[in-house]
């Protein structure tokens, strides 16, 4: 009986129910849609990069199988295009570690002046100005950086130490530099503006001058995200292979002197990719090796980012 009143009472109920949970049905179906690309975009860049260290781990293991490892990580020659063949990656590593440090001694100290100068001097119309036009220098192809340190730089670094060549490791890490200082100051003065204003004005009431707000509140407040963003700007440096192959040169010399030229990891790659070594030999395998070194080593330095930014994180209510 009751169910029956309720029938009689409520004759459009199932109806409404119906039209209800439809409607809701269409109202979130945008919402599903945005969801299910979302997934699948997710879903691809994870494949591809399990795809990546996939062949790099194959392609390297046979070439593993034919070149000791020890020789691999211990010789100071690196010659295996040549008749007399050597395997040692080490003047690679050399070189790729000698314009990277380069680079962020340019990168580092002017990156983190501009940062806090838009982050605590700049007044707001200046900010909205320089920023936007620092970052232009991110916006530059790299073969571009690599002619300027060529022809531009190069001439400069001559003239002054007259027995420089004109392939040389410390004209393409100037050049590297000023291609990352974007990076290194947008990140820092990120994380210096996230600083709560709380802790400037209690520093400015103590009766603190603005470099020692800076200096001493700011910058430790953001120590976190101002190193990450240098090792981020490490591995960018690291990765970089046009300007250090236009400008830095192709010897895989095994040395610490910036004003020798070097051969980097990623020049090295393009220098055998470029169809004159057949594919499925051992000299042609020779860019799987290197690569997953390369790859060993920023993944490394990705990891010492994160635990820094976990490690000196700090939370503020």
């Amino acid at each position: 009986m009751a169910e029956q009143d309720a029938a009689l009472n409520y004759p459009f109920s199932g109806a409404a129910a119906g039209t209800g949970a439809a409607g809701r049905w269409k109202r979130y179906l945008p919402e599903r849609i945005i969801k299910g690309v979302l997934f699948v975009c997710s879903i691809v860049s994870i494949f591809t990069t399990i795809g990546i260290v996939s062949v790099l781990v194959f392609e390297g293991a046979l070439f593993f199988q034919e070149v000791s490892i020890v020789e691999f990580l211990t010789s100071t020659r690196w010659t295996p295009l040549f008749l007399s063949k050597n395997f040692g990656v080490l003047p690679l590593v050399a070189g790729t570690m000698l314009t990277a440090v380069g680079a962020m001694f340019v990168a580092l100290p002017l990156g983190l002046l501009s940062a806090v100068y838009l982050s605590e001097y700049a007044p707001d119309v200046v900010r909205q100005v320089v920023k936007p036009v620092l970052e232009v220098l991110a916006g530059i192809p790299t073969v571009v950086y690599g002619y300027f340190a060529l022809l531009f730089v190069t001439p400069i670094i001559q003239g002054i130490f007259s027995d420089t060549p004109q392939f040389n490791a410390l004209s393409a890490s100037i050049v590297m530099g000023i291609m990352i200082l974007p990076m290194v100051s947008s990140l820092s003065e990120d994380a210096m503006r996230a600083v709560p204003r709380a802790l400037r004005e209690g520093a400015y009431a103590l009766g603190s001058t603005r470099l020692e707000v800076s200096t001493r509140v700011v910058i430790p407040a953001a120590l976190s995200g101002i190193v990450a963003a240098f090792i981020l700007s490490m591995s960018r440096a690291i990765g970089e292979t046009m300007i250090v192959t236009v400008a830095a040169g192709a010897k895989p010399n095994f040395t610490l002197n910036p004003f020798e030229g070097v051969q980097t990891m990623t020049a090295y790659i393009v220098s055998v990719s470029l169809g004159d070594t057949p594919t499925g030999t051992l000299e042609f395998k020779t860019i799987f090796a290197v690569g997953l070194s390369l790859f060993v080593i920023t993944l490394a330095m990705n990891l010492v980012s994160q635990y820094v930014v976990r490690r000196f994180r700090e939370v503020y209510e």
